[in-house]
């Protein structure tokens, strides 16, 4: 008995003791706790806050880019992914006749896709392979993301099991193809932030960039929120609006012009930029090729050839050479002097119709967009000086004019030799960008003062409406006086408006337009030139309307695809025109010109008739009918009778137009010098000529001589000439073809 009564003791001992060693253990536990208020390296009032607190995040919206009379051009809309649950598990526990899941792939699939724009097959199979994988969910691709409310609300009404949505909020551009190389766009990365990645979205992302709040709520431990607890609320900031200088409608003049050009004529490049000239303002902007920034596309073309492309312009420089002549008192328009061509050491500076128009005056030399002219008031106006470089960084060119977005380049001019004065003064050697030539334009528009072009106009914080930047017109300078402006200005409207200018095609019925037409070589990366019809950057620099100038409106276009008949005026004027005229419109400007201006203008068009078929009538019966109508009347053949003709019957021709006339007898070769090719062509038809062209434009020479025996299927060898359109400006070595331009010494 003692012994199991030791034991007990032994045993009772133990316990105490380890009770004791928990208990001491315990309150050292506890008074730790007790000092340090930390449990496992945690903050006890931290694991209660976590406990007993239910935190929701309140999203905020990135801020809006408007046009400059509020129109959201980028803004934040809910969207929605569509998602496929594939897995029968989903089903477990739902009644057999509501699955959960995709229960019929090819239904599925056959109903999704023209609704998601994509391929059955393709969607089809894709279900297949992740039904195969043992896949539970999957989302559909980027087709099947970015859904609209109502692209949703459609899928939703099929019905179909096993489809469900996931909501979002996405940067959307309600207008597609919009000034996309200036807004850029944005995207949600992999942190679930919004961020700009290119464009203004990029570099005002700053002032855009949204900041989530949240709503904290205490609870008890069954998640019941406890009464007179207020909530811990952190407001969401949305970001700030920037307002452009952009106008919607302007800009969509511009996009569905250039649209329509870049299908008809699918040139390399198109650039179009719309400002106010007495601000600066940019009101358009826009460049081909581009993208979609809702859907874009791998391999888009992210630069903005608008302010980044650096090019030979052109003569459109030679408005700024001449403003420098005028500027320095050497420009006489009625001096005469002789085109063609002008020597500059050994080097030979052509006219782009290069026998040249005879003995003219400087006026109708600037007119016909005349290097010669360019030429001689530089080296011989001006001595070779400096004086036109000195304009020409005074008006920006060679610098970057600092505008709101990146990626601008600066252009570089070349004026260390001879030749790099004249071929500069006309537009080649030197580089420029399209900016540029806004900016420099202005002070020819403003009375003499060059404005900063701008195209943020006010960033807008969207709950105060406080302004947070606010952006003003600014004069960088005043290369020119108000004179010069105005006299510049009207030698400009004479391009446009004379029969001997270059700029023809630019014409708007009432309204005085002023401006210059430009045609630029492209080089071929190899020390030499482009060649060949279209081989060449287009351009129009114009003002409108010239007395009192609201817009200026530069257009290019690169190698554009010109049938024989086509000149490079075409695609731009179609452009430059339709923009023009829409928003002159649009901004409510009057016609500049008077009724009976109108009414002269209106007596000089030419007035079209039809022709009958005239196979086996007299010939001179015929022709003296044809010409009372207006045609001219083209008789080949020493017969009495017609035997074919050309245009055809029924077709509409012009007063003045050619009419052909193939008669019985012999037949003799027309002179065709000055025949436009379409009128060749007539004559191709009728005796079936196999015709080879050399240039474009109009005939200058003819390898039958004019008098000449021709008969069906001769080989006929034309050298086409534009004496009255821009063309390539030649630049040659003496007693040379080539358009090699190198420094001399």
């Amino acid at each position: 008995m003692k012994t199991k009564s030791t034991n007990i003791n032994k045993g009772a001992a133990a316990f105490t003791i380890l009770f004791a060693g928990l208990f001491f253990l315990f309150m050292a536990r506890f008074l730790y706790i007790q000092v340090t208020g930390t449990v496992e390296g945690k903050e006890l009032p931290v694991m209660a806050e976590e406990k007993y607190s239910r935190t929701q995040t309140v999203d905020a919206d990135r801020g809006n880019i408007l046009d400059r009379n509020g129109i959201p051009i980028a803004k934040d809309t809910p969207a929605y992914t569509i998602e496929a649950i594939l897995s029968p598990k989903a089903s477990k526990d739902s009644p057999k006749d509501k699955p959960r899941h995709v229960v019929d792939p090819e239904q599925t699939a056959e109903k999704l896709a023209p609704i998601l724009g994509m391929e059955y097959e393709d969607l089809y199979q894709l279900f297949v392979k992740r039904i195969e994988e043992d896949r539970y969910q999957i989302e559909l691709g980027s087709k099947g993301r970015g859904l609209s409310y109502q692209k949703m609300q459609e899928i939703s009404e099929l019905k179909l099991p096993g489809i469900t949505f996931k909501e979002e909020t996405i940067r959307y551009y309600p207008n597609g193809m919009f000034a996309t190389h200036v807004i850029g766009f944005a995207r949600k990365g992999e942190d679930g932030k919004v961020k700009g990645l290119q464009g203004l979205e990029k570099t005002l992302d700053k002032y855009l960039v949204e900041e989530n709040g949240q709503i904290t709520k205490k609870s008890d431990r069954n998640g019941i929120s406890l009464l007179f607890q207020e909530d811990e609320v952190i407001q969401p900031k949305n970001g700030a609006n920037v307002y452009l200088t952009i106008d919607q409608k302007i800009q969509a003049f511009l996009e569905d012009s250039m649209s329509k050009v870049m299908k008809e004529y699918e040139p390399e490049n198109i650039v179009g930029i719309v400002a106010d000239p007495k601000t600066g303002a940019i009101l358009a902007m826009s460049s081909r090729p581009t993208y979609n920034p809702n859907d874009i596309p791998s391999g888009a073309y992210m630069l903005n050839d608008a302010i980044g492309l650096q090019y030979e312009p052109g003569s459109t420089m030679k408005i700024f050479t001449l403003a420098t002549a005028i500027e320095e008192g050497v420009f006489n328009p009625n001096e005469t002097y002789k085109s063609g061509s002008y020597r500059v050491l050994d080097r030979t500076i052509r006219d782009h119709f290069r026998g040249g128009w005879g003995t003219i005056s400087y006026l109708e030399g600037f007119q016909r967009s005349s290097n010669v002219a360019m030429a001689k008031l530089v080296m011989e106006k001006m001595n070779g000086d400096d004086r036109l470089l000195n304009y020409l960084q005074a008006f920006g060119f060679g610098q970057p004019t600092e505008i709101d977005l990146t990626g601008e380049a600066s252009g570089h001019i070349l004026y260390n030799w001879p030749i790099e004065k004249v071929t500069t003064s006309f537009g080649q050697g030197s580089t420029v960008t399209p900016i540029q030539q806004i900016q420099a334009a202005t002070a020819i528009a403003n009375g003499g003062k060059m404005m900063k072009p701008f195209i943020v106009d006010k960033i807008e914080d969207p709950t105060t409406k406080e302004l947070i930047e606010n952006r003003k017109p600014t004069v960088v300078g005043t290369p020119i006086s108000e004179q010069t402006a105005k006299q510049v200005m009207d030698i400009l409207e004479t391009v446009v408006s004379s029969e001997k200018g270059t700029g023809k095609p630019y014409r708007i019925e009432g309204y005085k337009i002023a401006g210059k037409t430009g045609t630029a070589q492209i080089p071929d990366g190899k020390g030499g030139w482009l060649n060949g019809h279209g081989e060449n950057v287009f351009s129009f620099l114009g003002m409108a309307p010239k007395d009192n100038p609201e817009l200026i409106v530069y257009i290019s276009v690169t190698r554009p695809k010109l049938t024989l008949h086509e000149s490079g005026s075409q695609p731009v004027s179609a452009i430059f025109n339709s923009v023009v005229k829409n928003s002159l419109q649009y901004l409510n400007i009057k016609p500049t010109i008077s009724d009976e201006e109108v009414k002269q203008v209106q007596k000089k068009k030419q007035v079209g008739f039809k022709l009958d078929s005239y196979e086996g009538r007299n010939v001179a019966t015929v022709t003296e009918e044809l010409t009372q109508k207006g045609a001219n009347v083209i008789v080949i053949g020493d017969g009495t009778k017609i035997v074919d003709q050309a245009p055809y019957a029924n077709a509409q021709v012009l007063s003045g137009e050619r009419v052909l006339l193939r008669t019985d007898g012999k037949h003799a070769m027309p002179d065709i010098t000055t025949w436009s090719l379409r009128d060749v062509m007539k004559l191709s038809d009728l005796f079936g000529l196999n015709v080879n062209t050399v240039g474009h434009g109009y005939v200058k020479k003819q390898n039958i001589a004019a008098n000449s025996s021709l008969k069906d299927g001769d080989q006929l060898v034309i050298e086409l000439a534009v004496p009255n359109s821009p063309e390539e400006e030649i630049v040659e070595q003496a007693d040379s073809d080539s358009n090699t331009e190198e420094p001399l010494d």
